[in-house]
This record gives C-alpha cells, sequence and structure tokens, in this order.
C-alpha cells in the first residue's frame, strides 16, 4: 500500500481549517486509518474543531478494547462529538464549532468508510464514483433530482452542511463497504477541492500520476480555479508494493 496527503491553506483563507490524518500501519485494532475533517466556525474555533476531533478519535481507536472495527470507529466518532459539545459550551468563542468528518480503513481487499458531512471519499478505477454521500443542502437537492452535481457546485447554498461532528448531540454516522479491486485507487478530500476540480479532472490526475505527484496536481488544479477555501487530499493505492 502507499498513501500520500496534503493540506493546503488555498489562495483565499487567511487560515486552515482543514486537518487530516493517515497511517498505514495500525492503529489501535484497525490494520491502517486514513481521515479527512474540513472545521467550520468563526476564528480558530474551525481549525480547534478539526484537529481536536481527529486527535481525539485517534487517541479513542487506539485505546479501543477489542470489538467490530466498525463498532470502534462509530464509537470514537461518537466520543470525538461529546467532547466538541463540551467545549463549545464551555467556551462561547467556540460556540457554533464543528467539523465535518470522513474516515476510512481497509482490512484485506475490503474498504470501510465511516462520514459525517460533506468531505468526500472516491473510488477510481476507469472511471470516478464517489463512495460518499454528501449531508448538506445542495446534497439532498441532487439526490432530490432538483439540481446537478455541477449546479450544486455553484449552488449559494453550497456551504450549509446537515450533519457534522459538534452540530449535535446525537451525531448520526454513514457506514459504507468497497470491494477493492487491483488497480483501484482511493482520493479522500474536503470540498476545497471537489467544489473546485471537477470529477473528470480529478480522474485524469489521478490515473495518470504517481500519487505524491497527484496530490499536488489536485491542489495545484484546486488553486489555479480559484482556491476558494482550504484543500484537503490524500490519494491511496492499496495495491502498490513499495520497494524500499
Amino acid at each position: 500500500m502507499r498513501v500520500f496527503g496534503r493540506s493546503d491553506i488555498g489562495s483565499v483563507r487567511k487560515m486552515n481549517q482543514d486537518y487530516m490524518y493517515f497511517s498505514k500501519a495500525p492503529v489501535g485494532q484497525l490494520p491502517n486509518l486514513f481521515i479527512v475533517a474540513d472545521g467550520m466556525g468563526g476564528h480558530k474555533a474551525g481549525d480547534y474543531a478539526s484537529r481536536m476531533s481527529v486527535e481525539n478519535f485517534v487517541d479513542y481507536i487506539q485505546q479501543a478494547p477489542p470489538d467490530a472495527p466498525i463498532r470502534i470507529v462509530d464509537d470514537g466518532i461518537h466520543y470525538a462529538n461529546e467532547l466538541v459539545m463540551e467545549k463549545a459550551q464551555q467556551y462561547s468563542e467556540l460556540n457554533g464549532m464543528g467539523t465535518t468528518f470522513v474516515a476510512a480503513f481497509i482490512v484485506d481487499k475490503t474498504l470501510y468508510v465511516a462520514n459525517v458531512g460533506d468531505s468526500r471519499l472516491y473510488l477510481i478505477d476507469s472511471e470516478i464514483n464517489q463512495v460518499t454521500e454528501d449531508h448538506s443542502y445542495v446534497g439532498a437537492m441532487v439526490r432530490a433530482g432538483e439540481i446537478t452535481a455541477e449546479e450544486a457546485k455553484h449552488h449559494p447554498d453550497k456551504n450549509i452542511i446537515t450533519r457534522a461532528i459538534g452540530a449535535s448531540w446525537d451525531i448520526r454516522v454513514d457506514f459504507f463497504e468497497v470491494d477493492l479491486e487491483p488497480g483501484d485507487k482511493i482520493l479522500m478530500c474536503s470540498d476545497g477541492l471537489s467544489n473546485m476540480v471537477d470529477d473528470e479532472k480529478l480522474l485524469d490526475i489521478i490515473s495518470n500520476t504517481e500519487i505524491e505527484a497527484a496530490v499536488e496536481a489536485l491542489i495545484n488544479e484546486a488553486k489555479a480555479n480559484g482556491g476558494l477555501d482550504n484543500i484537503t487530499a490524500i490519494v491511496i493505492d492499496p495495491f502498490d508494493e513499495e520497494v524500499n
């Protein structure tokens, strides 16, 4: 397996409120772990929410007793959510903070994905397929057939999300399971990438570029198109055996 990721402030924002984590090595009971979080909230609240959620989630995973991996991940997201909610109640400057959260791990040839919010995970083979469903106002409109996915990228309400860590004590997490085949690659990203670069370009870059260069090219493409938000991308090649 090979993996590479990077987070970039973009061309407009004064602070990077995205946060990511990836490990090919085992994390607690999980054989590997990959996370993208996109924070929201005024001042430093969004930055704090994304970083705190990822760090507390990873801490939970590292210490969790043996259980079904999906249950461990679900419990970890609920744990991270509780801590964000508590902090937001304690400190007025953090009130209203929250973060998207997409986490993935691979067992043998199966990809498991947990998602809250509108950060995304794509499966890329000869085509590109979004595995996660956006928990957003425009995402619901796309699923209802009211607007196209392309129209959603430019909709004035595209930043309104309907689920997030920090939005409610009662958080609902979506889970997805995907069988992987040789040649498959995985892209995890914040909407600073998916809103700025169309799917065909994402597919072209990842299909034709080594993963380290692909991540850089994805970020550069988003910035060339305006870089209106923070940009985070993780690319995973599950079947590539690194030669040291």
